[in-house]
C-alpha cells in the first residue's frame, strides 16, 4: 500500500505539476466572479516556473543532498557492491528489447571499475518494475545484459528482482545475502538518493555499509549561484530533489529510516 500511495502522492507533490496544477486552476477562474484571485494564481505559478526553472533554486536544493556523503577513501576490503536500480527504462527495455539507460546511469557505468578495484566480490544489483505502469521486463534484466556487456563473470553477479522501491532494496537483498556485523557493503546510487539510501539500510538491519556515491548532478558548492538555460533542465532537477526531500520526510515519519536527514 506505501509503494502505490507514494507514487500517487508524489505525483500531485511534484512541484512542476503543483504548479501547473495552480496555473491551470487560476484560469478557470478568470471566467467566474473569482476573476481576482485567478489572476494571482495563474501569476504563482508563472512565478513558480521561472523560479524553479531558471534560477539557481533547483542547486540549492539538491547541493545538500548531494554534498552529505563524500566518495569515500580507501578503506580496505569489501565483502561485495550493492548497486541500487534507478538506472533503466523498464517501459522502454520491454518494447525495445534492449537494455534502456536513464539519466541515473552511473550507478551501472562504475561498476567495471569498482569489479576490477575490488577483484573476486560479488555484484549485488538490487530492482525490480518500480513503475505504477505494468512492463513486460524488469531492471533485474537489463542490468544483467550491461553487466555480461561488461564482461564480468555471471558467477559474480546476483539480481534481485522484487523490489519497487529503497525500502524493499534494502529489506530483499538482506533477506538474499545475509549479512554478519563485521561485513562491509559497499552500496552504490545518486549522490542526491544517498541520504535516504543509507537512512533506509540501516533502519533495515544493515551495520556495514560504505556509501559510494554517483551520478552527481553539480560540480559542488561553486554552482549554488548557477541557474539553467531552459525550464524544463531546471525543473527537472528540482522535482528530482524535492522528490528526495519530501522521501526522507515521509520515510521518516513512517519509521522507514533512522533519522531525519541520515548522515556520514
Amino acid at each position: 500500500m506505501f509503494f502505490f500511495l507514494s507514487k500517487i502522492g508524489f505525483f500531485f507533490l511534484q512541484p512542476s505539476n503543483s504548479l501547473v496544477f495552480v496555473g491551470g486552476v487560476g484560469a478557470l477562474l478568470l471566467w467566474t466572479r473569482f476573476l481576482r484571485f485567478g489572476r494571482w494564481l495563474v501569476l504563482l505559478c508563472l512565478a513558480g516556473l521561472l523560479i524553479c526553472g531558471l534560477s539557481p533554486a533547483a542547486n540549492w536544493l539538491i547541493l545538500p543532498l548531494e554534498q552529505r556523503f563524500p566518495v569515500p577513501e580507501d578503506r580496505g576490503p569489501i565483502d561485495g557492491i550493492i548497486v541500487l536500480g534507478g538506472s533503466l527504462d523498464t517501459i522502454v527495455m520491454g518494447g525495445r528489447g534492449e537494455p534502456a539507460l536513464t539519466s541515473a546511469a552511473e550507478r551501472l557505468t562504475i561498476v567495471p571499475r569498482l569489479a576490477k578495484r575490488f577483484p573476486d566480490v560479488p555484484i549485488i544489483h538490487t530492482g525490480g518494475h518500480g513503475r505504477l505502469v505494468a512492463a513486460e521486463s524488469s531492471e533485474a534484466d537489463g542490468a544483467g545484459a550491461v553487466f555480461a556487456d561488461f564482461g564480468l563473470p555471471r558467477e559474480r553477479v546476483l539480481l534481485e528482482d522484487k523490489s519497487r522501491n529503497t525500502v524493499e532494496n534494502a529489506v530483499f537483498t538482506r533477506r538474499l545475502l545475509r549479512p554478519k556485523p563485521e561485513q562491509k557493503w559497499l552500496l552504490v546510487t545518486s549522490a542526491y538518493h544517498m541520504p535516504r539510501s543509507v537512512g533506509v539500510f540501516r533502519q533495515a538491519g544493515w551495520q556495514g555499509i560504505v556509501p559510494y556515491p554517483v551520478d552527481w548532478r553539480t560540480r559542488g558548492r561553486e554552482d549554488a549561484m548557477l541557474g539553467f538555460a531552459g525550464l524544463s533542465e531546471g525543473l527537472k532537477r528540482f522535482d528530482i530533489a524535492a522528490r528526495e526531500w519530501i522521501g526522507l520526510l515521509a520515510y521518516w515519519a513512517t519509521g522507514r529510516t533512522d533519522t531525519l536527514f541520515p548522515g556520514p
